[in-house]
Formats: structure tokens, sequence, C-alpha cells
């Protein structure tokens, strides 16, 4: 755990000791000293974890159906089966097979029309393909706050029991900003590892934009000459 590493190596620095404890025996006590604020923390991390799974899971299934139909209709538009390609992309559910076919189900109406229909349904795609970065990018800003303001409600509470006790015990202060800096530790800790997954995420998914935009092309390129030699004959 980042926690614990982290909680190794502050151990290491001069003048730095602690209480042998277990790693469980750590986590329950930080647990308990961050009070109140663990339970919106922990709630945003869990909602983060979720999403960042269910879309990782997401994106692998529609990335490998994708790569398998773009290949099949680029094989079948390479022979000129234009039956066979619409038939393959209207009974597969992919993002890619919905675009193709969009653009194919309009072959015979001009190069303009399918272009218009493979960006009107390309938007549409789109859309379904950043489903869920909108919660993974709110749990990204939410955590650092929620413990920012867990921080600054234990600074309070802990100054305010310095003015109620009427005098400063080093031990009392360091302790107070101890328990009150958890909160932001913890908020950091959620963010950061989410954050990654958001980006990396919108990297996979510029990644399939562009394998689709660059088969779509290649297909109304095809289509286009498919037409212009019936054309001709």
């Amino acid at each position: 755990m980042l926690a614990m590493r982290l909680y190794g190596v502050l151990l290491q620095l001069p003048g730095v000791t602690a209480p042998h404890k277990t790693w469980q025996q750590w986590v329950a006590q930080s647990w308990h000293d961050t009070g109140w604020m663990v339970w919106p923390l922990s709630a945003t991390a869990l909602i983060g974890i979720i999403v960042a799974a269910w879309k990782f899971f997401n994106l692998m299934a529609k990335a490998s159906r994708t790569r398998r139909i773009l290949k099949e209709v680029d094989e079948l538009l390479t022979q000129h089966r234009i039956k066979e390609a619409l038939d393959l992309t209207r009974d597969t559910n992919a993002p890619a097979a919905r675009i193709l076919y969009a653009g194919l189900e309009r072959h015979e109406e001009g190069t303009e029309r399918i272009m218009k229909a493979i960006e009107n349904q390309g938007l549409l795609e789109m859309s379904k393909l950043e489903k869920g970065l909108v919660v993974l990018a709110t749990v990204t800003n939410i955590a650092p706050l929620l413990g920012f303001l867990g921080t600054v409600l234990g600074m309070i509470i802990a100054f305010a029991s310095i003015q109620a006790a009427g005098e400063v015990e080093a031990t009392a202060v360091a302790g107070g900003i101890k328990i009150a800096l958890y909160t932001t530790a913890y908020g950091l800790m959620i963010a950061i590892p989410i954050s990654i997954a958001h980006n990396y995420f919108v990297s996979r998914i510029d990644a399939l934009v562009i394998d689709m935009e660059e088969s779509a092309q290649k297909m109304v390129d095809i289509l286009h000459a498919i037409s212009s030699g019936k054309a001709a004959a």
C-alpha cells in the first residue's frame, strides 16, 4: 500500500519514531483519527474504484470487438462485398460497427450523405465511449477538496481546544495537526490514482476513435471507387 510505504519512509527520518504496530492496527488507528470525514472520503474512493473498474473492462471489450469488426469489414469491402459488410455491421454490437453501418446503409446515396451519416453516428458513439469519465473527473476534484475541508475543520477544532485550555502544549498541538492532516493525505491518495485512470481511459478512447475514423475514411474511399466504377461502366 502507498500509505504504508510513505509511513515507512517517514520513520527513517532522524528523530522520527513510532510504536510498533501491524499494518492492520495502523489502518484502524488512522481510520479512527481521521474522524467523521473518513466516511465521505471512503464513499468517494468507492465510487471512483467501481467506475474505474467498470470502465476498464468496458473499454477492453469494446476495443477487442472494434479491432475484429474493422478487420473483417475491411476485407469484405476490399472484395467489394458490400451486402455482407452491411449484414455484419448490422448484427455486431460495437461502436465501430454502428458507425460503419450508418455509412454502408447509404452507400448508394453519394459520398456526402455517407460522410454525414458517419459523422452523426460517430458523435453518438463518442458520447457513449466517454460515459463514466465525468464521474472519475469529479472524484479527482472532490477528493482533495474533501481532504482540505477536513484539515481546515480539524485545525479549527484544535485551536479552539487550545483557546479553551488557556495554554499551549506542543504535544497537543502536534497531535491535533497530525490528525487534521490525515484527511488531506487520504484525499490525495484517492485523487492521484483516479486521475491516472481517467487520463489512461481518455488516451484509450482517443486511440479507438482514431482507428474508427481511419477505417471509416477507407470505407468511404472504397465505396466511392466502387460507385465511380459502376458509373464508368
